[in-house]
């Protein structure tokens, strides 16, 4: 049967404020014991008074800035009543029908096209409880409730999988370089549920949807969906009828499962929180949070391909984290901006390599962009070559060392004096009569290795260009 896939995403986002939603409880939850960071507003006691954070609106409004959203004048809470064990009132303190951002849009590249993917709405709401459950009983931990959780919510216009998970991680850089949030979907301050259907090709109407929950990666994302389409397509299939439900991904299993048929919004029985005034939001208050906006990801990258001359691809992934942006730009208030190639090529090569196999962050790294300039210098002016600057990158990396100590200890400097060299030329290519003969029957390859031999026996100290002439010369004459 053919059918395209309709895709919705609700993103559910914790707010890095100090305190919660409502309450002047301590918002890190994280490493405290459990229910130490309650008191009788989140614990839900009889008599008690919400009072709004201040700065976890102002997130909220920057975020919807952010995804081109209006904001209008007047916004309010209401009361989303529900009961399950993790929720301590037996209702949840959101927003329904005004609020805080309508109507916004992010662009996505997916597939070589850019595509817009419009926003519904940005609101606030106060995160609930967390369940622990071990064998068979249940224990709550109270510390998360009370939260701020945002939510941002697309209209149904994501067509496949990898659109999805390309959403969610524009959605997650803009959230990181606003600084709102930490947005790590492992640890669960950014998660997502998923609302998908099918149709068959060409028709406007939608179909029941499923909302796909307990996805905890990009790659869980990408993968429930792709499960859950194919699912869909199967019942169609085989005459059966797709019903609303909340399904839950199983990912040891790599299927999702039904957890309950899908609530509707009269379900929930909102109402206008009676506790909390409603929200007269100052027009020049707004335009003093937008002036305030960081350059975000999509101006920045345009910018790094126009300022320093960086490709699409190389833009791209150096603004993909704040962190490495901020790195790359810092290091050109102490050198020439014409080296920002070569100092791109060295930030997306071996010191990513390095990031990644320590599991570090830009920020939390030994060396700044002070050190890794002074290396770069070293290269530049001939002191060491691009296989010895690579030993001195490590080392710095791991002791935190400068590039000149290291040289210096460790006897790095280039040799580029061609008669030394040529010394060892001619012992490589006595001891590599192979390669030698492979050279001489055309072979441009042999050349490489030979160089290699030298760089290696020289431990990567000779200059590569008078190795490569000085070859070349003794390969002539045989």
């Amino acid at each position: 049967m053919n059918y395209e896939i309709v895709i919705g995403l609700e993103v559910h986002t914790q707010l890095l404020t100090k305190s919660k939603m409502f309450c002047s409880c301590s918002a890190d939850y994280a490493n405290a014991p459990p229910n130490t960071h309650v008191c009788p507003i989140c614990l839900g006691m009889p008599g008690v008074l919400p009072g709004i954070n201040e700065r976890a609106i102002q997130y909220t409004v920057m975020t919807a800035l952010a995804l081109n959203c209006t904001i209008p004048e007047y916004t309010k809470f209401d009361r989303k009543n529900y009961f399950y064990p993790d929720l301590m009132k037996g209702y949840q303190i959101s927003q329904y029908d005004a609020p805080i951002g309508r109507g916004g849009w992010l662009t996505i590249d997916s597939n070589g096209a850019r595509k817009r993917i419009n926003i519904t709405r940005v609101h606030l709401e106060e995160d609930v409880a967390k369940s622990w459950h071990r064998g068979d009983c249940s224990l709550i931990d109270i510390n998360r409730s009370g939260v701020p959780l945002m939510e941002v919510v697309s209209e149904p216009e994501i067509s496949s999988p990898a659109e999805a998970r390309d959403y969610l991680i524009k959605l997650r850089n803009i959230l990181r370089y606003l600084g709102v949030s930490t947005a790590n979907m492992e640890e669960g301050s950014f998660r997502c549920d998923a609302n998908i259907s099918i149709r068959p090709l060409d028709s406007k109407e939608f179909l029941p949807k499923v909302e796909v929950k307990n996805m905890n990666s990009f790659k869980a994302v990408y993968q429930a969906l792709e499960y859950e389409s194919r699912r869909q397509g199967k019942v169609l299939e085989e005459g059966g009828e797709l019903v609303q439900e909340t399904r839950g991904w199983i990912e040891e299993r790599g299927i999702t499962v039904l957890q309950r048929t899908k609530e509707y919004a009269d379900d929930y029985r909102y109402f206008p929180e009676p506790d909390l005034p409603p929200l007269v939001l100052d027009q020049a208050w707004i335009e003093e949070t937008r002036a305030c906006l960081p350059e975000l990801p999509e101006t920045r990258r345009d910018r790094f391909m126009t300022q320093y001359g960086l490709s699409l691809y190389d833009a791209n992934i150096l603004i993909s984290s704040r962190a490495m942006a901020d790195y790359f730009e810092n290091c050109f208030k102490l050198m020439d901006p014409s080296k920002a190639k070569m100092v791109s090529n060295w930030l997306l090569g071996d010191f990513s390599r390095l990031l990644n196999a320590t599991n570090t962050e830009v920020e939390n790294v030994k060396i700044g962009p002070k050190h890794l300039t002074e290396m770069l210098g070293l290269v530049d002016n001939g002191t060491i070559s691009g296989p010895a600057a690579k030993v001195v990158l490590e080392e710095m990396f791991h002791t935190g060392k400068r590039a000149s100590e290291i040289v210096t200890e460790k006897k790095l400097n280039q040799i580029s004096d061609a008669g030394e060299i040529r010394e060892v030329v001619k012992q490589v290519i006595a001891n590599n009569t192979g390669a030698v003969a492979d050279y001489a029957s055309g072979k441009q390859q042999a050349l490489t290795f030979i160089i290699g031999q030298v760089m290696k026996a020289t431990k990567g100290r000779a200059n590569p260009g008078v190795v490569r002439e000085i070859i070349i010369e003794e390969l002539g004459g045989q």
